[in-house]
Parts: C-alpha cells; structure tokens; sequence
C-alpha cells in the first residue's frame, strides 16, 4: 500500500457544501446560487495528537467525538450564514422585504433549539426505550430489558433517519454526503481524481459517521447488560430501577463511544475479514439513507474540499478563497 492510501481524510456534509479534514487542514467548500465555490481552510491538528494521554486507546474515541462535534456544529454555521446570503438575496431581486433579527433573538432561538434537540433525543433515546421495557415487565432480566431497549433506540434511530431523509433540504445535504463519501472512495483506491471517475464510484463507505452511531447503539446494549448485571447482584442485590440505570447509563456514554470508536477504526482497517463485513452491514445498509446519489456539482464541491483538506493543487476549479474556518 502506498502512502498516499495510507492518509485518511473524511468530513461531513454541510449546507449546499462539504466539510473535509485532512492530517493537517480543515476545509470547507460551499457552492453559492450563482454556481460559484467559495473555500475556507484553516490548519488543524487534532487534540489527541496534541496530548499524547488523549490519544490512548478508548479515550481517544470520545475526544474525537468532541472534537468533530465541535468543528461541525462551527461548519454548520458558517455554510448556514452563506446560504441566508442567496436567500436574502433571491428575496430581494424579488422585491420581498428582508426580516432581520437582532443578535439577542437569534441566540434565544438558537438556544431554544438546541433545548429542544436535547429533550428530544432525552425522550427518544434515553427514556422513553427504558420505560417500554419496563411496561413489559422487563426489568428484572438485565440482558433482555436491555437488548429490547437497544432494539428499540435502533428503531426509533433509523425511523427519525427516514422521516428526515423525506424533507427537501435534508436530501440535498445527505447528497452532499454521498458525493463527499465517492470522493473519499477515489481517493483512497488512487483513482484519478475527475468528477466524471469520481462518480463511478459508490457512495457508502466504512468509516461514515452513520455506521458509528450504529456501532454506538449494538456497544451499549452489550455494556450496559454486563454493567446492570453486576450492579444489580453485587451491589443493589436487586433489579436495578429503571431511573437509576438511566442515569448510569448516561455517565457510560463516554466508554461506549470510545469502544465503538476503536470497533470502527478496526473495521476501516480490515474490511474484507468476514466477521468484520458483518458488523458493518447494518450501518453500510443505513448509509443507503444518509447518502444520496450527487450531481455532478455537488461532486466538484467536494472535491475541491478534500484537496484543500489535503493539501493538493486545487487551482483548475474556480474557488473564492475566503479565510480560516
């Protein structure tokens, strides 16, 4: 293998563009209305690189779970703010009268979603899968009070994928994700790095983030069966109530992800043992969801993201470059 296979790059779609991070640069490409390519980059190295004990084994999964959420909540925004730019502009070509919102309004609404967001995935993942078991008299048999909760976060997780997959805005960004994943595919197979060889190739890739949350929720049913388990004989000496393993549970996160995390990385690495290719089929199977067919734009978007994010000649595409991200 050479070493230009061995660099990994990876992102996350953003709004009418594509987030790419590459061992040293993060790199942003939107597409404006007008058909125009607007760049920002900045130098990234991560924390766990940084901090030699936040890369350890486990830990280093929930560090850079952190650390991603962070850089796209951030790439989020900034793609969010140039897309309100053609809107407000498409408006007023249209003679429409632009509302603005003061500061303060738009943190309070910013705020309130973000609550909203939270208590959601509170009920649905959390709560609500733990009070089902336990209406079905579940909770006294710690394995399966937790392998019908996990079955049921897993239902609520793919039926909450599907429902937004069907909204307009949300289709574009999940193609926005596709062309990111077939650019990632090219480059990681050395092929030649042209939208039309770019779009050969498929759309579903190994390490997504669709097939993490997936490993997340098989993970935490395990762990949290063998967790249940001994806190209900060797410490309560009974079945453990459904708030209390609610609130341990929460406190497990961190672990769950890190072990998902390396389970992930494991499989990036050896795709074709057997085993492995059955993990992944759940999550590459949810990809068919996340990751929709790109034209040929949304391909060139991220193109011109990842060989920001990488470093390469990006200079044959027309890019306004606009700053650090």
């Amino acid at each position: 293998m050479n070493e230009k296979k061995q660099i990994n790059v990876g992102g996350q779609a953003v709004i009418e563009g594509v987030m790419m991070r590459g061992p040293e640069a993060l790199a942003m490409a939107v597409r404006r209305k007008d058909g125009s390519i607007e760049l920002f980059k900045s130098p990234f190295t991560s924390i766990t690189q940084r901090i030699k004990w936040m890369g350890l084994p486990i830990l280093r999964g929930f560090v850079s779970l952190i650390e991603m959420m962070r850089i796209g909540i951030r790439s989020l925004t900034v793609s969010a703010k140039r897309y309100e730019l053609d809107l407000n502009a498409e408006a007023a070509e249209q003679g429409k009268t632009i509302k603005t919102k003061s500061r303060t309004m738009q943190q309070l609404e910013d705020i309130l979603s973000f609550a909203f967001a939270i208590g959601l995935a509170f009920v649905l993942f959390g709560l609500l899968p733990y009070k089902i078991s336990d209406w079905v008299h579940l909770s006294q048999q710690d394995f399966y009070f937790n392998l019908v909760a996990g079955g049921i976060r897993i239902v609520f997780f793919v039926l909450y994928i599907w429902l937004i997959s069907l909204m307009r805005d949300v289709k574009r960004v999940f193609r926005y994700h596709g062309a990111e994943h077939k650019n990632v595919n090219a480059y990681e197979h050395d092929e030649p790095l042209t939208v039309p060889d770019i779009q050969r190739w498929t759309r579903i890739h190994p390490r997504c983030g669709t097939s993490f949350m997936f490993f997340v929720l098989l993970v935490a049913i395990l762990i949290f069966s063998v967790t249940d388990t001994l806190v209900s004989i060797y410490i309560l000496g009974k079945p453990v109530p459904t708030l209390l393993r609610l609130g341990y549970h929460f406190l497990m996160i961190p672990l769950i992800s890190g072990v998902s995390y390396e389970i992930l990385k494991f499989s990036g690495k050896k795709i074709n043992h057997p085993i492995v290719k059955i993990l992944t089929i759940p999550g590459m199977a949810l990809q068919r969801i996340t990751t929709q067919p790109p034209d040929d734009e949304m391909v060139e978007t991220a193109l011109v993201a990842m060989k920001a994010a990488l470093d390469m000649d990006y200079s044959e595409h027309q890019v306004t470059e606009l700053g650090k991200l």
